[in-house]
């Protein structure tokens, strides 16, 4: 379903982190596939807690971010790569993408003397 040089999400689990396989609430994989079949979208907190939960649209509770802090906490240092929070409509997974170098410029010697 999702896999990147860091994890991977099978479709009826299991996630592993740097082959490491983490052990996920059944809420937390619903939630972690969920976010990563939309990889690149906002989903909106509305129809996280509607699909994953049940809730009624308008619902308002903390399950959902409690939930996120511990997938977060779960994926370590990748956590807020791959979950973003878009305040006040709702999180995106977005796909690993390794740091580029920056470039380096060299000012030409005519440039230095002047």
């Amino acid at each position: 379903m999702y896999r990147d040089e860091h994890l991977s999400i099978e479709q009826t689990g299991p996630v592993e982190l740097d082959s490491r396989r983490l052990t996920l609430t059944r809420k937390e994989f619903e939630l972690l596939t969920m976010l990563a079949r939309n990889a690149g979208e906002i989903v909106p907190r509305d129809i996280l807690l509607s699909t994953v939960w049940g809730y009624c649209e308008g619902t308002r509770t903390r399950t959902l971010d409690v939930h996120i802090r511990r997938l977060r906490r779960k994926l370590g240092e990748f956590g807020d790569t791959y979950i973003q929070t878009v305040f006040g409509v709702g999180y995106r997974f977005e796909r690993y993408r390794a740091a580029r170098p920056l470039l380096t410029y060299s000012m030409p010697a005519y440039a230095a003397t002047a």
